[in-house]
This record gives C-alpha cells, sequence and structure tokens, in this order.
C-alpha cells in the first residue's frame, strides 16, 4: 500500500514538472508568471507576445544567451523585436522578486519545450542566476540593446 502511495506522489511530482533534485517548480512558476502572456507550451501569441519554445534552447547554449536571458527575468525588457517575421513592440515587466532558485527553474523549464537542439543546453541553476545577477543593474531598453548585439552575433535566431 506504502508503495502504491508512494508511486502515485512520484507521478504527479513527475506530471507537475516538479525535480526535487533541480529545485523549483519552473511548470508551476511559469504558469504563475509567463502564461497569461507566452501561453501555454510557451508558443507565444504572434505579434504579440514572442514564442518561447525552441528558441531558449536555442538562445541558452551560449554563455552570452544564458546571461542575457536571466537579465530579461530580472530586468525586463522594452522595445521592438522580430520573432517569427513578426514584429512586437511591447514590455516585458521585469520579475526581479523571483528567487535565484526560480529564475533558475523558470528558464530550465522553457527551455526543453519545442524542438530539441543539437546539443541539449544545461539546466540553469540558482548560483548561475545569482552570479548573473551580480552584475550591473541594467534597464529594460538596456536588455533591448544587449538583445539587439547578441542578434547581430547569431546568438539570438
Amino acid at each position: 500500500m506504502l508503495r502504491a502511495l508512494l508511486s502515485v506522489v512520484g507521478l504527479a511530482v513527475v506530471a507537475a514538472g516538479t525535480d526535487p533534485a533541480r529545485g523549483a517548480d519552473g511548470v508551476g512558476l511559469f504558469t504563475q508568471n509567463c502564461l497569461m502572456c507566452h501561453q501555454a507550451g510557451a508558443v507565444g501569441l504572434a505579434g504579440q507576445f514572442p514564442r518561447l519554445a525552441g528558441r531558449v534552447a536555442a538562445i541558452s547554449s551560449k554563455p552570452k544567451g544564458r546571461a542575457y536571458l536571466i537579465d530579461v527575468l530580472t530586468y525586463g525588457m522594452a522595445g521592438k523585436i522580430t520573432v517569427d517575421d513578426q514584429s512586437i513592440i511591447g514590455l516585458m515587466p521585469p520579475f526581479a522578486q523571483l528567487s535565484n532558485d526560480d529564475v533558475a527553474g523558470v528558464l530550465s523549464y522553457v527551455q526543453s519545450l519545442g524542438p530539441a537542439p543539437a546539443a541539449t543546453p544545461a539546466v540553469f541553476t540558482a548560483e548561475e542566476v545569482r552570479a548573473g545577477r551580480a552584475s550591473a543593474a541594467k534597464s529594460a531598453t538596456d536588455v533591448r540593446a544587449e538583445r539587439q548585439s547578441l542578434e547581430d552575433a547569431k546568438i539570438i535566431p
């Protein structure tokens, strides 16, 4: 009986997207903080909110891309971007109130969505987020400029 109960609890944890070894519940945090704009499965809303699925893994495969993603969640972003040949002019709010562990959980979850890249990037860690947040603070327009430099370097597709 106890073994069956533990199996059910284990399945519930997997279904909820919580991996105790990875820390924060990326699925739950995404649902609470990101789903309204980026939609279920992080597919976005064309022309309004960018698709994250399949894109975050590509961006996070490079160290500068990983740092940028941490900056986006920490400081937000403002301005015009193009995703999937759709121009989007908007403002992503900062989520600086999320803990380092929470940011790592959300980013790790989102990078797992969509088609798998050739090389699977490492999951984000709270330590990596802490180190990224230790640099000088940025404005939402600074993060947009950071994005532009990464687009020019072909780090952001």
